[in-house]
């Protein structure tokens, strides 16, 4: 296994046509020998958290956007946060950015984190199976910063994190979907 990618955003290069990747950013949670999980931060569902969880309505609100995490088990909620207490937190991410212990109840979330976002599945990677896609240039990887997790833009999330890279990625994200369009 190359070095842990966890709490690293890996962009979608332009040659990864999977239509369940294009042009995502992904916040990796976990990397180790076993594989790897995450959750795509920049494709909103026109679903609300208070259509889809309704029982997650008081702590986030009725009308929050559900975002759909990944192809991997679409019926799952996975919920990401910042704690204001990290012993909640199951997993850290990103300084005090992470996931919730499996048996954090809601009401204690609601007091121990401030800001939040739900998903609809996850992004998933059997053993050694990320490490090839990076090796053969399918992922960009970059290092998060907590903007990038709650953007109040996920649409512009890929240009703008690839800009921040600078250099020729820079002229990567301002390539258009379809390149015969210039």
């Amino acid at each position: 296994m190359t070095e842990s990618l966890a709490g690293q955003l890996l962009l979608a290069a332009p040659s990864l046509h999977d239509p369940n990747f294009l042009r995502t950013v992904v916040l990796i949670g976990l990397h180790g020998d076993d594989g790897a999980m995450g959750v795509v931060l920049n494709r909103p569902s026109t679903v609300t958290v208070g259509e889809a969880v309704p029982q997650l309505e008081d702590l986030l609100g009725a009308s929050e956007t559900l975002y759909v995490g990944g192809p991997v088990q679409p019926s799952s909620v996975v919920f990401l946060a910042e704690f204001l207490d990290p012993s909640l937190a199951g997993v850290l991410v990103l300084g005090r950015i992470g996931f919730p212990a499996p048996d954090t109840g809601i009401e204690q979330l609601a007091g121990a984190t401030a800001r939040r976002r739900v998903f609809a599945g996850h992004a998933g990677w059997g053993r050694g199976q990320l490490d090839a896609e990076m090796a053969s240039g399918d992922w960009i990887a970059h290092p998060a910063e907590p903007r990038d997790v709650f953007t109040d833009a996920p649409e512009e999330l890929w240009s703008s994190v690839l800009a921040r890279k600078g250099g020729s990625h820079a002229l990567i994200a301002r390539m258009p979907l379809d390149p015969s369009m210039n």
